[in-house]
């Protein structure tokens, strides 16, 4: 049984407006929720014009308001650009109204451009490089204190918040391996690691309080609709937000189009379509075969599914053919 979770950015489509951004996300999370996926996580992202989820604790505290029994979390947390107490404070006060449903992801990019980067008042250098420490701190902040200990994250302390390590490359890898920590990675936007980062990590795994045995969680692009037409004509919205990126442009998530060639070159094609390897695009007979093979090619303990679908009846419907397909490969298991 591979449980199915969702990564969702409130990606702001183009013609809505935030505001309705967020209205989606909890619409989904409700979803996501009445369809047995295990965890709604948010990522946090600065200074992207499609990209909502920038205040991640914030928006966890309205999707965990309007769920009550799916996890909730970050997918993740950029701990560089935040001090560690302030972190272990937001999600020790989502603990607290939400007790028992909160994850806490951590990742070490900024998850912005670097000039977005430096005016988060970070210093670039020292944030990436005190990253194994700052994870220490943070579980330290987050757990039993021990005695005359001097910082004490209230809320927070004693909570015992899930950490997990995020991650594209083999860095977390070895981190999540050294620490015990379940491990997430970003197979969604950044494939080429994912094989070698997931062997250093099941390799080198300690075991911790925290964790007995390695977990890794894998991330997909998915676009699920009745037909494969229909899928793949939802799924250029994804693709050309990363033609976008790549040509530094910034704007809304971006409608889907019937043409694909009308927007990407042929090297944009290749490369997108390259970063985009393992999404999970078509009818739910398509995306079975699509997933089995990730899924026999990874051995991952759970999925995490983002859904960059411009229209929110589409991709609530991508989230219910989604679930139909993991309830028939958990029977088939």
């Amino acid at each position: 049984m591979v449980p199915f979770s969702i990564l969702d950015l409130s990606p702001v489509a183009e013609g809505t407006t935030i505001s309705q951004s967020f209205e989606a996300s909890k619409r989904m999370a409700q979803k996501a929720e009445e369809f047995g996926y295990t965890r709604f996580w948010m990522a946090e992202h600065h200074g992207m014009p499609g990209v909502a989820s920038a205040a991640t604790s914030v928006i966890l505290g309205q999707i965990g308001a309007v769920t009550k029994t799916i996890r909730i979390g970050s997918g993740g947390v950029m701990l560089p650009n935040h001090a560690p107490l302030v972190i272990a404070e937001q999600f020790g006060t989502l603990e607290a109204l939400f007790p028992g449903r909160v994850d806490l992801g951590l990742g070490r990019a900024p998850g912005t451009d670097m000039r977005t980067a430096q005016a988060l008042r970070r210093n670039l250098d020292a944030g990436a490089n005190s990253f194994p420490n700052d994870v220490v701190e943070l579980q330290q902040l987050l757990g039993t204190p021990i005695e005359n200990q001097a910082i004490l994250a209230v809320p927070g302390n004693d909570s015992h918040i899930p950490i997990w390590l995020l991650g594209s490359s083999l860095y977390s890898a070895q981190l999540a391996a050294m620490l015990g920590l379940p491990f997430a990675f970003a197979s969604h936007f950044a494939p080429d690691m994912l094989l070698d980062a997931i062997a250093i990590y099941r390799d080198r795994f300690q075991p911790s309080s925290e964790l007995d045995k390695p977990y890794v969680m894998v991330g997909v692009m998915g676009a699920v609709a009745e037909t494969d037409e229909e899928a793949q004509y939802h799924f250029t919205s994804a693709q050309q937000q990363f033609v976008n990126l790549r040509r530094n442009v910034r704007g809304p998530f971006p409608r889907p189009v019937r043409d694909r060639d009308a927007f990407w070159s042929p090297m944009e094609k290749m490369n997108v379509e390259h970063t985009l390897r393992y999404a999970v695009v078509g009818s739910p007979a398509t995306a079975e075969v699509q997933l089995n093979e990730f899924l026999k090619e990874t051995q991952a303990d759970e999925v995490i599914i983002s859904m960059p679908i411009h229209d929110i009846e589409a991709r609530l419907k991508s989230v219910e053919l989604f679930a139909g397909l993991g309830n028939f490969m958990r029977a088939a298991a």
